[in-house]
């Protein structure tokens, strides 16, 4: 019904409209018991109408709002009904966040590579009075279970920072950032991952490594952290993800974990503020990451090192990408440069050791190979590696050693498959040779070299049918072409074919 009155004279309304905004499993909820002030009178049903979330009205449609209680989700906003004036909108609590508190204890996981914004992060969420424990000054290895998993116990909160590169190495046994995820899940941490340009769960390379628990990641609610609007985010992040109640019991880490967790905390209040350059660079670092021209790779990396001349991640992936491209020397020095501004960089060593070996010095790639190694003793590419250059250097036995410990460490490491092959081939070892290149080509199918050397070696065994399926399967993968040698290919299939 229509409310007369003189409109120079306002006059205060008192009907109300309850509505609920719904819990996501309720499609109609009852009429709440609402203790109205004294004059106050309600026009509800017996039913209270569910109000939709979306989409949000136009300007000219809202009426008069009043929120009973807050919850994390947006406030909603829903015409009155025409016999009242106000609309009180009611967020129902989860049933089971009733007894629950707001915590501010904060667990924030990233990938090394990532630190200028992991320490922005850290910087912000500090500022606003959350305890963050960070990984500063990076804990030696033997203290991973008892300070990093029990300090993720500890906190209510993880965020876990994710670039384009920080799932790369996930699928190494051990690593880190992949079981700080993974107790996170276990002890059902309120888990906020932080997606940064150009992250992409969809992307292949990424969904590559969401394996296990792993994959349990991306049913999370993300935030994403633009570049442009890096203080919007982080607002929404503290105001949306973080300020919510919680249940999950945080256990309290030992005297030795927070006293770890205080002096990396120490550490990091007394970093500066990170430069809006050192971002920047990260962004091109990502962006030459997630490249495929290696032309375009080299130049996000070359401008990444401009922007941030320590950026010790970025001279070694433009170290591999110039090896790739044939540039040995210019990868040599940015393997040096990686080295002396990152001097226990195992990935930098085996780098360098890989294009010293394929310039010959197989010396120089032994001695840094071996520091690789003993740097990260469970790094199945640097005993890979190390297997290549011995058995270049005439040592069957060390290469097969080192293969075999590769594959132990990494059993789906199919390269280590192939070249234990070789190696075992060369030793007289033909069924070892053989099921070695099995498994290579079971692991990875279209690996060329492969199916050539296992076509040799069955050839040679008298196994004409075999044979002829694995050249022609060189040849269908391009082998001819890549290597120039599809005439003599085709010669052998036709040898072979003789003989049947």
């Amino acid at each position: 019904m229509a409310h007369e009155h003189d409109p120079r004279t306002p006059r205060i309304e008192k009907t109300v409209f309850p509505c609920l905004v719904p819990h996501p499993f309720a499609q109609f909820a009852k009429e709440p018991a609402l203790s109205l002030p004294k004059g106050w009178k309600s026009t509800t049903l017996n039913e209270i109408p569910v109000i939709p979330t979306e989409p949000e009205p136009s300007e000219g449609e809202r009426r008069d709002l009043r929120f009973a209680s807050i919850s994390t989700k947006a406030c909603v906003y829903q015409p009155s009904f025409s016999a009242s004036v106000h609309s009180l909108v009611l967020f129902p609590m989860h049933p089971q966040r009733t007894m629950g508190r707001i915590e501010k204890s904060v667990f924030l996981s990233y990938r090394r590579t990532n630190f200028p914004w992991a320490l922005a992060i850290y910087q912000d969420l500090t500022q606003h009075g959350y305890d963050v424990f960070f990984d500063y000054n990076s804990l030696p290895a033997g203290d991973f279970e008892t300070v990093i998993l029990e300090n993720v116990r500890a906190r209510a909160h993880f965020l876990v920072v994710l670039t384009p590169s920080a799932l790369e190495r996930c699928s190494e046994p051990g690593d880190w950032l992949r079981r700080e995820i993974e107790t996170a899940i276990d002890e059902k941490r309120n888990i906020i991952p932080l997606m940064l340009e150009g992250f992409s769960f969809g992307t292949p390379a990424i969904a590559s490594q969401l394996t296990g628990k792993l994959a349990l990641l991306r049913k999370y609610q993300a935030v994403g952290i633009p570049a442009e609007y890096v203080f919007a985010a982080m607002e929404k992040l503290r105001t949306r993800y973080l300020n919510v109640s919680l249940d999950a019991v945080s256990h309290p880490a030992s005297p030795p974990a927070r006293e770890a967790a205080k002096e990396q905390q120490d550490a990091a209040k007394a970093a500066p503020a990170v430069q809006e350059e050192e971002l920047t660079a990260q962004t091109y670092f990502e962006r030459g990451f997630s490249a495929v021209d290696l032309d375009e790779k080299i130049r996000f990396y070359t401008e990444a090192i401009r922007l941030n001349p320590d950026f010790a991640e970025a001279y070694n992936n433009r170290a591999v990408a110039s090896g790739e491209k044939g540039d040995l020397e210019g990868s040599l020095a940015d393997y040096d440069e990686a080295i002396r501004l990152k001097p226990d960089s195992m990935y930098a060593y085996t780098g360098r050791g890989e294009t010293r070996r394929e310039r010959g010095d197989i010396k120089g790639a032994l001695s840094d190979l071996d520091e690789a190694i003993r740097l990260k003793p469970d790094y199945a590419e640097a005993y890979y590696n190390r297997g290549i250059a011995r058995y270049d250097n005439g040592d069957l036995e060390g290469a097969l050693i080192d293969y075999d410990e590769a594959i132990r460490l990494k059993p789906d490491h199919a390269e280590a498959y192939h070249n234990r092959g070789l190696a075992r081939r060369k030793k007289g070892d033909l069924g070892g040779a053989l099921g070695d290149y099995d498994e290579a080509i079971r692991l990875q199918p279209d690996d060329i070299d492969a199916h050539y050397n296992r076509a040799l070696l069955r050839r040679g065994q008298s196994e004409h049918r075999e044979a002829i399926a694995d050249f022609q399967k060189y040849l269908d993968l391009g082998g001819g072409e890549r290597d120039g040698d599809r005439a003599e290919v085709e010669r052998f299939i036709r040898d072979l074919k003789a003989k049947l």
